[in-house]
């Protein structure tokens, strides 16, 4: 039988980057140079084809770390992995198993977290999936395990951490009237700063070309909490000035021993039109009965680790 090049692929690039595509369209792109403080993904692509997020405020140099969609904390241990005005540093230490089929495009990498003195306090090992949805929308599933270097780390009480995103500016209420709805009814930053949910809509405007023509369309990202996540219903810092993030530690720290390492689980869903509640509850549901990913060292030719969804083919 003639091989058949999967639908979704992940594709690795030069200068530290790797291209999340389906049918040969990339849609998502990590970056994990060091010239950066810590990796991100850029862009995210919508259906129209144009991004949903973009590279810091549109308003506030002091913003530039906020870059598209990152992993991030405040305060770990005492120290700032948030801010780029601090010398903590997020590092790809190495990328561990790429996986491509026509269901989903999955890429597993090792992180290290590491203090302004440059040692490692924590490992994390990232799985991030993307896969097709009908009409060109997107999931992009995110999984992290973080095990403590020594033998516990402490993610203090923080609104910031441990996952951002940075919306474009056309969708940001402020910028471009786009709108914020939570799982609880509540819309807008006022009603849902602070507050716990299950998932976050940000909806809003951005462009596409239709017969060589530009025009406006509403797309969005719907940010979902996994239920197994400790924050889970997690409080949520939203702006309208275009971000978002489930909070790990708003109220109270979190503290992981090395024993008993802590994953986290979220999905950002890429889709057309506003968002509709009835579609992302069971969207959610779906989500929260899903298989986790496994990394683990392998015992094929020519790989040295798989990441496969719920510990198959070990």
């Amino acid at each position: 039988m003639p091989f058949n090049v999967p639908k979704c692929q992940v594709l690795p690039l030069p200068d530290n980057q790797a291209s999340f595509q389906i049918d040969g369209r990339e849609r998502v792109r990590w970056h994990f140079d060091t010239k950066y403080p810590r990796p991100f993904f850029y862009p995210f692509i919508g259906p129209s084809g144009d991004t949903l997020t973009r590279m810091g405020h549109p308003g506030a140099q002091n913003h530039d770390h906020h870059r598209s969609v990152w992993w991030a904390h405040a305060k770990v241990d005492g120290e700032n992995f948030w801010a780029d005005t601090s010398k903590a540093r997020i590092r790809q230490k190495m990328w561990l198993a790429y996986a491509d089929s026509d269901d989903e495009a999955i890429m597993a990498t090792a992180l290290g977290w590491y203090n302004a003195a440059g040692q490692e306090l924590v490992e994390q090992v990232m799985v991030a999936a993307l896969r097709p949805a009908p009409a060109g929308e997107v999931f992009l599933e995110l999984q992290s395990t973080f095990t403590p270097v020594a033998k516990q780390v402490t993610f203090e009480q923080s609104n910031f951490g441990v996952l951002a995103v940075r919306m474009a500016k056309g969708i940001a209420t402020y910028w471009g009237e786009g709108e914020i709805n939570s799982s609880e009814g509540a819309k807008g930053e006022p009603e849902i700063f602070g507050q716990s949910a299950a998932w976050m809509d940000y909806s809003g405007a951005v462009s596409r070309r239709v017969k060589g023509k530009r025009e406006t369309v509403t797309e969005g990202i719907t940010y979902f909490d996994h239920e197994d996540n400790p924050s889970y219903p997690s409080h949520w810092h939203v702006r309208e000035d275009g971000w978002m993030g489930a909070s790990l530690s708003r109220h109270e720290p979190v503290v992981v021993k090395r024993e008993s390492p802590l994953r986290v689980r979220y999905l950002l869903h890429a889709h057309a039109g506003p968002s509709d509640a009835l579609i992302v509850n069971r969207v959610a549901q779906l989500f929260n009965v899903s298989p986790e990913f496994e990394v683990f060292k392998s015992k094929r030719k020519h790989r040295q680790f798989e990441v496969v969804r719920g510990g198959k083919g070990r």
